[in-house]
């Protein structure tokens, strides 16, 4: 039986999340395992945008996930150019959320993601993705400091 059979990587594109996805494509690459890049975005929200007619907000939103996809589309090619079956999954909500959800819906057997390190009041104030999904994940979850 194999150790693991689908990794989900959870990124934000950050220079924090490229470890992580090293070490994912590894851990992927020696299991034989499925490797699913997601991304969590949040909808856009408009009073964050000001007054636009509802046209406009379809337009942005619709090219914020285009360039999204473009993104997680690059990482799964990467990850196929090192012999990974590798997948990308865009997810919508909040970060946590989303990729908790990603991970049942994908049925993960490892959830693997970056994390800043923030200690002290840095952390109180602007939390943790990280710590949120390692407390509520289902299944095991690695987390890769830069």
């Amino acid at each position: 039986m194999k150790m693991f059979e689908r990794i989900l990587l959870a990124t934000d594109f950050s220079p924090t999340s490229l470890p992580a996805f090293e070490r994912a494509m590894r851990l992927a690459k020696n299991a034989g395992a499925k490797l699913l890049v997601a991304h969590a975005s949040q909808e856009l929200v408009s009073t964050e945008l000001g007054y636009a007619p509802p046209a406009v907000y379809d337009e942005w939103e619709q090219k914020l996930r285009e360039s999204v996809q473009e993104k997680l589309d690059q990482m799964v090619v990467r990850a196929r150019k090192e012999g990974v079956d590798a997948h990308a999954v865009l997810v919508t909500g909040f970060a946590d959320e989303a990729i908790l959800d990603a991970a049942r819906q994908n049925h993960a057997d490892l959830i693997v993601m970056g994390t800043h390190g923030r200690r002290g009041a840095a952390r109180i104030f602007l939390g943790s993705v990280a710590s949120r999904v390692v407390a509520a994940a289902e299944c095991p979850v690695m987390t890769v400091r830069a």
